[in-house]
């Protein structure tokens, strides 16, 4: 998750979706990811205080700022590199139930009153962003790390 006054995807060069105040999220969803965590997500995502009030801290969530989510599917923040030389990708969940968690995500979030733009589900996209702070936070339902 990026703090952003501006983003952007693009497919073959085409955007597709575009924002200026709010958050990137790169969503990678794992193989066992259950609706009940893609729901929890959202729910994080639109109510983490991370945006600055009028003194300069952190006390302003999402839905404070009415500013835009942008949610990105990236399959690949579940490779792992620890042996050998190519990352393997077992820990990522099957596409067709990633993509209906992903789904999940977006929906929720929009339930919770913010705008979502997504990018394409297992399209090869150009993601340019500004990220304000900056600031970026690792969100993870299994509490990992």
């Amino acid at each position: 998750m990026q703090r952003v006054s501006r983003s952007e995807v693009r497919v073959e060069g085409n955007p597709i979706a575009q924002t200026e105040l709010g958050l990137l999220v790169l969503v990678g969803v794992a193989d066992g990811d259950t609706e009940d965590d893609a729901r929890t997500l959202a729910d994080k995502i639109v109510h983490l205080r991370i945006f600055e009030d009028d003194d300069r801290k952190m006390n302003w969530s999402l839905r404070d700022v009415t500013g835009t989510l942008a949610l990105v599917s990236q399959f690949t923040l579940l490779g792992d590199c620890r042996k050998g030389r190519r990352p393997s990708f077992g820990a990522a969940a099957d596409p067709r139930e990633a993509v209906r968690l992903f789904d999940q995500v977006a929906e929720t979030a929009t339930a919770l009153g913010v705008p979502v733009v997504r990018g394409q589900f297992a399209a090869k996209m150009s993601v340019e962003l500004v990220n304000e702070g900056p600031v970026t936070l690792l969100l993870d339902t299994r509490k990992e790390f």
